[in-house]
């Protein structure tokens, strides 16, 4: 085991995270530049490629606690604050072990690339927020899938030991930076005036009943605003109204009332059937309208497990709490005449959503959880991604994270 603390390897692996990494890091505190992660993207790949399994492995644990440190977060609020250094070192494992494998399996650089590529493609316990293509989002190149695999396999040409490989590597990677660009793309525009208030209520008072008047009232204001200023959509994040909405026939009927002025999206939890559901609600001229969410959050609104697994779990660690259940298909609300794919936070970032390609979605967050920390702009990133993706315009709105309009 010597072999996997020898200095240098911990090193070279240590920079390789940081370059694949830092582009997180810099978009969290607005110091994005698209030659710097270009620059980064392209070094970083390179040391990684044709190294040893040593530096693979710890280049995946590295990147697992710069990437998601932030999931052990939410376990502050389940009273298991002694669980997060383990919760992080597991992450970091999972990642370390899974590029050890392409390390020391897969010894051909372009072979490496590949499984660079398809990592996209893989969920460890359906999670699914580890995107290479993600690295190029804030650069000159491309996030395409083509792209991606030829930009990959550019610089594994890089690599190679002769002039003619190395020059087809350049020819490579001077073409993925240059074909998208000569593309021109229909961008599209906001149809309706929308207001998309940002909200900062800290996890701890989210779900305190001490609290819920406040938070209702401050909704209550919100839309008040909103009309005032004459909006046609307001959009409130997940779990804006604290409570099982459906079963508040007095707040029914004043979100019914304000819908004759201005629609109105918010989140809210649904008991029904001896079910729960993480909703969103659109409330329209007098009408009520309710999506499920339909991709739940790993370990956070449901166990990956067989059932007695999941239920030993929560047992365990959630005071024997159910969880959730989840729709069948992706709900889409019409407002104002137009179609808006509803995705409830974790969802939104997921290709089952993108399902026949909607043109617009509305998108809803709490990410109280996991602040402070780089969770906000990770999610906004790949926000961003799929919008590309799909060409889908994303109206977002989350409490304590990035709310606004995600252009394509």
């Amino acid at each position: 085991m010597d072999i996997y603390f020898t200095r240098i390897y911990l090193i070279k692996a240590f920079v390789i995270a940081l370059s694949l990494s830092a582009f997180i890091y810099c978009d969290t505190f607005e110091l994005t530049h698209l030659w710097l992660n270009s620059l980064l993207a392209l070094f970083g790949f390179y040391l990684l490629f044709g190294a040893h399994k040593v530096v693979w492995f710890w280049s995946g644990f590295f990147i697992g606690i710069l990437w998601f440190y932030w999931i052990s977060f939410s376990f502050i609020y389940y009273d298991l604050v002694f669980l997060i250094p383990f919760i992080i070192v597991s992450l970091a494992l999972v990642y370390g072990v899974w590029f050890w494998a392409i390390g020391r399996w897969i010894r051909n650089t372009y072979a490496q690339a590949f499984c660079i590529w398809s990592m996209s493609f893989i969920a460890p316990f359906g999670f699914n927020w580890f995107k290479p293509e993600l690295i190029l989002i804030h650069t000159y190149f491309s996030t395409s899938s083509l792209y991606v695999i030829l930009f990959l396999g550019g610089i594994a040409l890089l690599k190679a030991s002769s002039l003619v490989g190395k020059s087809a590597g350049i020819a490579v990677l001077a073409f993925v930076l240059w074909f998208p660009s000569s593309i021109s793309h229909v961008v599209l525009s906001p149809s309706i005036d929308v207001a998309i208030p940002s909200m900062h209520i800290e996890q701890s008072k989210r779900w305190d009943k001490a609290y819920q008047k406040d938070a209702i009232n401050a909704n209550f204001a919100l839309i008040e605003e909103a009309i005032a200023n004459k909006k046609e959509l307001i959009i409130l994040p997940e779990s804006a109204f604290p409570l099982y909405l459906n079963h508040e026939e007095a707040l029914i009927e004043k979100l019914k009332a304000y819908s004759y002025s201005i629609s109105i999206v918010t989140g809210a939890l649904t008991y029904e059937n001896e079910a729960f559901f993480n909703s969103s609600y659109l409330f329209e001229a007098g009408q009520m309208h309710i999506a499920h969410k339909v991709v739940l959050v790993p370990f956070g609104e449901e166990v990956p497990f067989p059932e007695f697994l999941t239920t030993l779990i929560n047992q365990l660690f959630f005071d024997g709490a159910k969880d959730y259940t989840k729709a069948q298909k992706p709900y889409d609300f019409t407002i104002q005449g137009m179609t808006f794919r509803n995705a409830i936070c974790y969802e939104a970032t997921t290709d089952v959503l993108y399902e026949n390609n909607p043109k617009h979605m509305v998108a809803i967050s709490n990410n109280a959880w996991f602040t402070p920390s780089i969770e906000p702009t990770l999610q906004h990133l790949l926000l961003k991604l799929y919008a590309r993706k799909y060409n889908t315009l994303i109206y977002h709105s989350a409490n304590g994270g990035k709310s606004g309009i995600i252009y394509p």
